[in-house]
């Protein structure tokens, strides 16, 4: 059986969960404790990084955006990189853009100051983070809910790893209860349409021990 080393609300642990489901791959969930940095894992990623996929014949694949590309080229139905060139250059956009400047500007102010630094004992969260985190939420759902209306998904007319690279960072932060879904009513419902998908149900379905989501989190109707 194929393995996902992952973090239960890694955002790009969850992209490449969603991306596995959405092409009917089956596989092993295997929780890594990064911060314990194991010799066994580290030989597998130096970088020690969450997720890693390792194949039924041992390859081993780590970072979720190589992972992506190689799930898309080894297990090419359905395809979520798009099919032209236009539409592969634009969502290989939108996922750069939600892994790096909305992971840089939102998920990491507040996931990782919140949850990530108490794990790896490095203290509670500072309230400038916070601050800007929840301050730059509002222009990237502006950006998301724009995107929605313009086009039947993120990157065009079909639902691609944009799609999914957005939810698996929005679902990090709708676990703790971060997400202000008044601010946007058209990101909201893009959400609700990604989050009603069969694939999305795992994560839905997943608990923190000593962590609560809001009683929204699972509603596929908010």
């Amino acid at each position: 059986m194929r393995v996902l080393y992952h973090l239960p609300l890694s955002p790009f642990s969850r992209k490449i969960r969603l991306a596995l489901a959405e092409k009917r791959i089956p596989f092993e969930l295997r929780v890594e404790r990064v911060w314990e940095r194991r010799d066994e894992f580290l030989q597998m990623n130096p970088a020690c990084t969450v997720p890693v996929l390792v194949e039924e014949n041992g390859f081993v694949i780590p970072d979720s955006y190589a992972i992506a590309e190689y799930l898309d080229e080894a297990y090419p139905d359905p395809g979520l990189l798009g099919r032209t060139l236009a539409e592969r250059a634009e969502v290989r956009r939108l996922t750069s853009w939600f892994d790096h400047k909305f992971g840089a500007e939102v998920t990491r102010n507040l996931y990782y100051e919140k949850q990530v630094k108490r794990l790896m004992g490095r203290g509670g969260p500072e309230g400038a983070s916070l601050r800007a985190g929840y301050a730059n939420l509002r222009p990237h759902l502006e950006y998301l809910g724009w995107l929605s209306e313009s086009r039947p998904w993120l990157a065009g007319n079909n639902l691609s790893l944009a799609d999914l690279t957005a939810a698996a960072h929005l679902s990090t932060l709708d676990y703790i209860g971060d997400v202000d879904w008044s601010l946007n009513d058209a990101a909201k419902d893009w959400y609700a349409r990604v989050k009603s998908r069969p694939s999305f149900r795992p994560l839905l379905a997943d608990r923190i021990s000593g962590l609560n989501p809001p009683t929204h989190y699972a509603d596929l109707d908010f």
